[in-house]
């Protein structure tokens, strides 16, 4: 710790801090900025609840509010706007729950407690309306259709009246058929989890609760509704007089949820992991092999094309990796690859980057020492094996680390090669499995995707002394 103290304390040998030392801190703190500004806020964000990041919260830290519920039902009376306070915390974060977690809710029992609108809107946010309907259809003897018509086809909906059966039951009923079979005048009654906020009335002094969708602090006003009065219409608050009551509260089962199967059951952390490491280890050791040998040849031996083929080897640098993609494809569909880590590993075995690396360092090794050992009757196998590839290993370990980070991160190889095959998913293509079409995982994906940094970190936080010396070391003689 005294190391780091005299380092951000240095000056240029006088007393006091120079224009010179100003500047260089100044550039210092721009660039830490710049790098780890983004890195803290995803790690900040992986811990925030999916409710906050829907609601598109700019706290750097997660601050939950204070939450009240808004329900919207709707029948014979038309739309009915109602707020429910008190309610249960599992009961907003209900649609979040994995599947043991919901069954150990006796939900039930728990919405005889409200009656009418209330009880209703919490029928439907449970996903009780179909269970209770089809128990109806039964206990009465009701047609089985009935069962299947809110799946049929408009067109085979034409053949059945079920408007008259629901005129034959009692109100409750009918009206619990009705939603269940998506008959006039009931819709899907709508059931959203808000921010519950409070304001001094400027007439009386009192404390008024509002509820609010989402607070945006770009703007001046906020839309929110009156909670005795939700009928009331949406009345905009200034933004710098409400209260809004936050308390710390990290969501820890981003974490804790993917890892144990709990968020997704296809998503399998520990299966990715594995795979991802064998595909880093093993391509990483090919790579360091086939690019040592190749700029072993093209730095120590003389031939026809030398150049030529040193130059092809450079221009494919040039060449963006999309334009990559078909060619790839079509080359590891037809080795019998496809589906198979191996055609993750060996398309990207040789790198044109670590061969020009490789060939610049190795340029620097005396050619002296390749004659002796060929006077000593050593092989070329031997002389690379015992002599080049230990002198290189600064060279090495530099395209060894940098391989690491690159296919770790890589997606575009995994989504050729075994995108049609889960069990071979690697990491960053398991990340993909929680972008859902119609239910969102945003606050799983952010901290899988924090789980995913934590190798390429350690290694380059451990090993970036090896990246330094081989680069500084690299095309020196």
């Amino acid at each position: 710790m005294t190391d780091v103290i005299k380092f951000f304390t240095r000056r240029q040998g006088k007393k006091k801090a120079s224009l010179t030392d100003w500047i260089s801190y100044g550039f210092l703190f721009l660039g830490f900025l710049i790098i780890f500004l983004p890195v803290l806020w995803l790690v900040m964000n992986s811990v925030k609840s999916q409710f906050l990041l829907q609601k598109y919260d700019t706290n750097f830290l997660p601050m939950d509010y204070e939450r009240i519920a808004r329900a919207t039902t709707y029948g014979p009376d038309g739309k009915d706007i109602l707020i429910m306070k008190d309610l249960e915390p599992w009961v907003m974060f209900w649609k979040n729950l994995s599947d043991d977690e919901r069954a150990e809710k006796d939900v039930v029992n728990y919405i005889k407690n409200f009656s009418g609108n209330e009880y209703y809107a919490l029928r439907s946010h449970f996903g009780l309306v179909s269970v209770m309907a089809k128990d109806l259809i039964l206990s009465q003897n009701l047609p089985d259709w009935l069962i299947k018509y809110p799946s049929m086809f408009p067109s085979a909906k034409k053949e059945y009246d079920p408007q008259a059966i629901v005129d034959s039951l009692v109100d409750e009923d009918a009206r619990l058929l009705s939603e269940y079979l998506g008959l006039k005048p009931y819709k899907p009654n709508g059931f959203t989890a808000q921010i519950l906020v409070s304001m001094m009335d400027p007439q009386t002094g009192e404390l008024v609760e509002y509820s609010v969708s989402r607070i945006n602090p770009t703007k001046d006003t906020v839309n929110a509704r009156l909670v005795s009065n939700p009928k009331g219409g949406i009345t905009k608050l200034p933004q710098n007089e409400i209260i809004i009551n936050k308390n710390l509260k990290p969501s820890w089962i981003n974490y804790t949820d993917p890892l144990t199967k709990k968020a997704l059951k296809s998503f399998d952390a520990v299966r990715c992991l594995n795979n991802s490491v064998f595909v880093t280890i093993v391509a990483t050791l090919i790579t360091l092999l086939i690019n040592s040998m190749a700029a072993f040849a093209l730095s120590k031996y003389r031939f026809n094309g030398q150049v030529i083929f040193f130059v092809i080897i450079l221009a494919t640098l040039m060449v963006p990796a999309s334009v990559l993609i078909v060619g790839i494809f079509k080359m590891v569909t037809m080795t019998g690859l496809s589906g198979s880590l191996w055609g993750v590993i060996i398309p990207g075995a040789a790198t044109p980057t670590g061969v020009f690396m490789l060939r610049q360092y190795m340029l620097t090794i005396p050619d002296e020492l390749l004659e002796a050992a060929r006077m000593d009757a050593a092989s070329e196998w031997t002389i690379y094996w015992r002599i080049i590839f230990p002198l290189a290993l600064p060279a090495i370990a530099v395209l060894g680390i940098l391989s690491i980070i690159w296919r770790w991160n890589d997606l575009i190889l995994p989504m050729i090669a075994v995108s049609t095959t889960k069990a071979a998913y690697t990491i960053q293509l398991c990340l993909l499995d929680f972008n859902g079409e119609y239910l969102a995982r945003e606050h799983y994906a952010l901290a899988m995707t924090v789980v995913s940094l934590v190798p390429t970190t350690l290694v380059f936080v451990f090993l970036q002394k090896y990246i330094t010396t081989g680069i500084a070391s690299t095309g020196m003689k």
